[in-house]
């Protein structure tokens, strides 16, 4: 007796799913009609992909885990074309890749934000301490308040 527990994509279906989908694209190309959306099984697949990955320990702890999940969407739906059923029958593997590369991209634009608002704060404070916390001008006072709203946010 095999224990087979449901895992939370079922792989099977997924690459059927996708080779019927991919069917479909080549025919509608054939008749010089568009690209036919990606079913609604295949979202929700992209979507439990994006979901369980970003409960990963490297994950988890980001405050940003909804714009993880959106990107690794946004990703798995913009390279969908490229996954070929006849190289491989493992669509759930293929496409976690994709979410996770994704992943690492928002976590490396995040730090980036991130760095651009402590030198704000950083560089803002350096303008009170040369003037003393009194500001010459509106223009100076402007700028530097506009400084602190954008690291603030």
């Amino acid at each position: 007796m095999t224990d087979k527990r449901k895992h939370y994509v079922d792989n099977e279906a997924f690459f059927k799913e996708i080779k019927k989908w991919k069917q479909r694209v080549l025919d509608n190309r054939e008749m010089d009609d568009p690209d036919p959306p990606s079913t609604e099984f295949m979202g929700e697949c992209f979507l439990r992909i994006s979901e369980h990955l970003v409960m990963r320990p490297n994950f988890i702890n980001y405050t940003f885990r909804d714009d993880l999940v959106s990107d690794g969407i946004e990703n798995c739906v913009q390279y969908i074309h490229n996954f070929n059923p006849e190289k491989s029958q493992n669509p759930f593997a293929y496409f976690t890749q994709i979410s996770y590369y994704a992943f690492l991209r928002r976590i490396a634009k995040e730090k980036k934000q991130q760095e651009i608002k402590e030198k704000l704060i950083s560089n803002s404070y350096a303008v009170d301490l040369y003037t003393g916390h009194a500001y010459h001008d509106d223009q100076t006072k402007h700028i530097t308040n506009a400084a602190i709203e954008v690291a603030k946010s």
